[in-house]
């Protein structure tokens, strides 16, 4: 029996049904918390804006450093957790992800609310979630690990879809503050089960590498910053207004210095190791096909869902004008199925190989995704995204049901945590070009299908026509019927006028959102090419072969 069977084998013997059970729940809640924040922020943006007396820009700018600094420390968070131990380093993310949503809730000011929300629970989230990935390593066997991951990565998917219940009941009835106030209350009570979780042992003294973590921080900082700018910026050419350098956009500068900076990274990684010194991350595990293609469709996974999440809530809030409790209802049929499929198919199908699954899965969320470009249309109504959603749900599950076994399984367990770093790395990277690429497909549509709309209609002035010319060229906001009725006329526009500009508008949302739809459906194809690099054998079978 090798070393890592013998582990699996201890984790499963030495923890009982109950004491599993605590430390599925234990670990499932932390990862709700880390996924609930932004939705919740989405939906209360108004009103903390208010509140902390700033704009809806500086809520943005938080949302945004928020997504930075998690992005950015996860490699850092999975070494330091290899380091002092997964519990203690889950342990201390807690305690500092408590503290910022503490802060957070008392927050008057914009840097308040920067220092607690995007800089603490950033922090401490970058602790947290590599630790996860390992503690499920250390704590199931083979055999129960992708039931396990999938769980976990469903509660993740249900707080995107409770986030704007809690959010909007929250601010509806009460104040957002509570909402922080509550994660203070579950992160003390995940603290106290925390005991229960069996950690791995740390192997010899390990030292961290300060100027590989100053160069992975700066290379993918400036990368992500670069893909969350770029709606404002534009991906190569500037957009009107937008600064540049050399006629190009800086998000393409931002990219290209971060590709670079990260190289720098792999030479100064393969330095470490041939000088015999202790790396922050091993450049040949990603000879490791089994592991890259896990990486790689976590990648693609959150590209889609994080896409789903952005186009489906603004067809639902903006263009049905629903609340944000009645958009969270509606979002909930992809959660249920998302958590059926990744508590079901693992124990339906144990023995079925990932890469089946997997591609499985890629082809539920392309269905999903291809149906709701069928659905949503002009006299379209919101039931039309519950049979899509259910869809898309079943195909996240599937793949959370897999991914994570198939990325840990591929290494020792010693290096759990930092193939815990490299897979939220990979998530955070795809959910924020996700977001990206859907909301600039989007709005480039948009402005396109509005304006060719406005000057091919005969009952738009000409004056209107110009100042429709110069306004869209930087790209039209996506704004509901009654937000245009009232700016139409705030600027005098005539009834006319207002009535031929908004059915123009209706239509220019439409198109855009099934052109930022059918790039997401081009996504899901191209990832079905990369499921072959997944193995044709589940996890526990190859930990059984080896034995």
């Amino acid at each position: 029996m090798t070393s890592e069977s013998r582990q699996g084998a201890a984790a499963t013997s030495s923890t009982g049904s109950s004491t599993s059970g605590a430390v599925l729940i234990t670990l499932a809640a932390a990862q709700f918390l880390m996924t609930l924040d932004s939705s919740v922020m989405n939906v209360s943006m108004a009103t903390v804006a208010n509140d902390v007396h700033t704009s809806i820009t500086g809520i943005q700018t938080a949302i945004t450093l928020y997504t930075l600094v998690m992005a950015t420390l996860m490699i850092t968070g999975g070494k330091i957790g290899s380091m002092i131990g997964r519990r203690r380093a889950f342990a201390i993310g807690c305690v500092i992800y408590g503290s910022g949503s503490f802060v957070t809730g008392l927050a008057t000011s914009l840097p308040m609310l920067l220092f607690g929300w995007s800089f603490l629970e950033g922090v401490g989230a970058a602790l947290i979630m590599p630790a996860i990935v390992a503690l499920v390593a250390a704590n199931f066997g083979p055999a129960e690990r992708p039931r396990t991951y999938g769980l976990i990565a469903a509660s993740g998917a249900i707080a995107v879809a409770v986030g704007p219940l809690l959010g909007g009941a929250a601010t509806t009835y009460g104040s957002w503050r509570w909402v922080f106030f509550g994660e203070v209350a579950v992160v003390a009570i995940i603290l106290v089960l925390s005991r229960r979780i069996a950690d791995a042992p740390v192997t010899g003294r390990v030292r961290l590498d300060f100027v590989g973590t100053v160069l992975s921080v700066l290379g993918l900082g400036l990368a992500v910053f670069g893909v969350l700018r770029s709606s404002e910026w534009g991906w190569i050419s500037p957009k009107p207004g937008a600064p540049s350098l050399l006629s190009l956009s800086l998000t393409f500068w931002f990219m290209v210095a971060g590709a670079l900076i990260v190289w720098l990274f792999i030479l100064w990684q393969n330095h470490l190791i041939a000088a015999g010194r202790e790396p922050l991350l091993r450049p040949s595990m990603f000879a490791n096909s089994q592991l890259t293609g896990g990486l790689i469709m976590f990648g693609f996974q959150f590209m889609l869902q994080a896409g789903v999440f952005f186009v489906i809530p603004l067809f639902l809030s903006v263009v049905l004008e629903l609340s944000a409790i009645q958009t969270g209802l509606r979002v909930m049929p992809l959660s249920i199925a998302l958590l059926a499929a990744a508590i079901g198919i693992p124990k339906l199908f144990p023995s079925v190989a990932p890469r089946r699954i997997v591609r499985i899965g890629v082809v539920l969320m392309l269905g999903g995704i291809v149906a709701l470009m069928s659905g949503i249309n002009l006299d379209a109504n919101a039931a039309v995204v519950g049979f899509p959603l259910l869809l898309v749900g079943l195909g996240m599950g599937a793949l959370s049901s897999q991914l994570g076994a198939v990325t840990v399984s591929s290494v020792p367990t010693r290096e759990s945590g930092e193939v815990g770093g490299l897979q939220n790395t990979a998530t955070n990277l795809g959910a924020s070009l996700g977001t990206a690429l859907a909301g600039s497909i989007m709005i480039a549509a948009l402005s396109a299908s509005l304006l060719a709309g406005i000057q091919q209609n005969p009952a738009v002035p000409d004056q209107v026509k110009q100042t429709a010319t110069v306004t869209l060229a930087a790209g039209a906001p996506f704004i509901s019927d009654s937000q245009l009725r009232t700016s139409m006329e705030e600027a005098g526009a005539s009834t006319a006028t207002t009535d031929a500009v908004m059915s123009d508008n209706r239509q220019a949302r439409i198109k855009g959102l099934d052109t930022a739809l059918g790039a997401l459906a081009l996504l899901a194809v191209i990832a079905l090419f990369f499921t072959g690099r997944l193995p044709d054998i589940s996890p526990s079978k190859q930990q059984t072969s080896e034995t």
